[in-house]
């Protein structure tokens, strides 16, 4: 015990900031991930490998930037998340790939030879961050018109997780918060969304009209 209270005092805040992301991370995916084994969630294959490709480019590029332990969040993450690709595949899950998909594919990929031409890291953290929150898209259009198919508390914790990030960060510049401000807010948006739309439904659920459209 005293072990791990010597540990903790010689532990930054920063360092402390981060082991609270890595922790969230994992209670936030716990379900996702138990869904795939029970055979109740069917994980899109391509968009994990999607997001898979650009969380972990930019966990690269906040090390670049000396992003320090507030990167590692997102570098769990990016593990996390190609383990989930993984499960998908191996469980036979959704493999239809559409046009959007490739075009995000392509996108992601492209942040490789960007970084490398600018000799900066920020571009490739620009195009990535796009991508991430294009793939917002789908799920905004859920729920707008099934709020409550929507986890809050999913979306609550990567709120809350990226908020330890970017306190975990040891050197703050565009490249290392872009990422997880951007993903934060968008997060926090949707949480908004599906409070409003729940709320709306509610109130005019007796009139007898379907506003759910």
């Amino acid at each position: 015990m005293n072990g791990i209270a010597a540990l903790v005092i010689a532990m930054s805040l920063k360092d402390l900031f981060a082991l609270a992301a890595i922790a969230l991370t994992f209670i936030g995916f716990a379900p996702y991930i138990r869904g795939i084994h029970r055979g109740t969630t069917q994980a899109h294959v391509f968009s994990w490998v999607i997001w898979g490709i650009t969380t972990v480019i930019v966990f690269f590029a906040q090390l670049d930037a000396k992003g320090g332990s507030g990167a590692w969040p997102i570098g769990i993450s990016g593990i996390i998340t190609f383990y989930i690709a993984l499960l998908a595949f191996q469980r036979k899950g959704d493999i239809k790939i559409t046009h959007s998909d490739w075009l995000f594919f392509g996108a992601a990929l492209s942040s490789l030879p960007i970084w490398y031409l600018s000799a900066s890291p920020l571009f490739a953290v620009i195009v990535l961050t796009a991508v991430d929150l294009l793939g917002f898209g789908p799920t905004l259009r859920k729920a707008y018109h099934q709020p409550y198919a929507e986890s809050l508390s999913f979306f609550g914790l990567f709120a809350l997780r990226n908020g330890l990030v970017i306190l975990a960060l040891a050197s703050y510049s565009l490249t290392t918060l872009l990422f997880p401000a951007a993903v934060g807010l968008g997060c926090l948006f949707l949480i908004i969304l599906v409070l409003f739309r729940r709320h709306f439904l509610r109130v005019n659920s007796a009139t007898g009209k379907d506003l759910s459209r």
